[in-house]
């Protein structure tokens, strides 16, 4: 039985994997052998110069996009960190008349299509002077009422021991959410911070509008750039593919025991 369970991973792991191996392999070749009608799962040869190609394409700052994007995935997750369990720290924890109608709004906006606040975010944006500036692209990023949500639903099932014990050591809301709740959730906050650096370096429709400046281009932008009316430079699209979701399986990798158990202590019943 054992053996029948490692089999039928390891066949889904290789499933899984084929596709990124099929972005890499059409990424280290040249065009006429993408496009060939005689395609081989295997290169007939690998071309390494596309590595210096791809970096030195004056036409797509692929550094420098990678780098912004780094930093506002990293904003971005500290700031939705940092703004989401102190307010489902409040909601959860902390007494107040009007608790549960701010909590329902909070869970309105998870209904409203993003289409519908897109034009009245770009309008506050521009009027603030930030387009094609990193300031537009990481601040509307900064607070999530999903991750909001999801750290109430997760400090509703906090011990109350630790924080009743807190209290009696003279600690407020206040020193007992950083001295006693965070030191003890450090798994969850981990799980959230890997699926908010996921989501904020996936983004693209918003840094497009925002990204007008080959400067503030982030690498979602300067993927796109390789496909154009006129050409389109395939090897190069693939292999700048595969090197701008290195940092996300990295990410993964390092983080992932985090992701279930985030899941679990969420309180979401399924």
């Amino acid at each position: 039985m054992k053996a029948l369970r490692y089999l039928a991973l390891s066949v889904a792991a290789v499933l899984f994997l084929v596709p990124f191996y099929l972005v890499v392999r059409n990424g280290l070749v040249s065009e006429s052998e993408i496009s060939a009608t005689s395609w081989t799962f295997l290169p007939s040869s690998v071309r390494w110069e596309n590595f210096a190609e791809l970096f030195s394409d004056p036409a797509v700052p692929l550094v420098r996009s990678m780098l912004n994007s780094l930093v506002v995935a990293v904003l971005q997750t500290a700031g939705q960190l940092l703004l989401c369990s102190m307010a489902g720290y409040g909601l959860a924890r902390i007494p107040y008349r009007y608790a549960n109608v701010v909590f329902y709004f909070v869970v309105a906006t998870l209904m409203i299509p993003a289409a519908v606040t897109f034009v009245p975010s770009f309008v506050v944006v521009s009027t603030l002077g930030w387009v094609s500036d990193l300031r537009g692209l990481v601040i509307p990023g900064l607070f999530s009422g999903f991750t909001a949500f999801l750290f109430r639903q997760y400090f509703l099932n906090f011990p109350r021991e630790l924080e009743e014990a807190a209290r009696i050591d003279g600690l407020g809301h206040w020193r007992t959410f950083w001295r006693v709740v965070v030191p003890n959730s450090r798994g969850f906050f981990a799980a959230l911070g890997v699926i908010a650096f996921v989501t904020s370096w996936n983004q693209f429709l918003w840094p497009l509008v925002i990204a007008q400046d080959q400067d503030s281009w982030t690498v979602q932008v300067a993927l796109s750039t390789f496909l154009t009316a006129q050409s389109i430079n395939v090897h190069e699209l693939f292999l700048a593919a595969a090197v701008s979701v290195t940092p996300l399986v990295i990410v993964f990798v390092a983080m992932q025991r985090y992701l279930v158990k985030g899941v679990t202590e969420t309180g979401i019943k399924g």
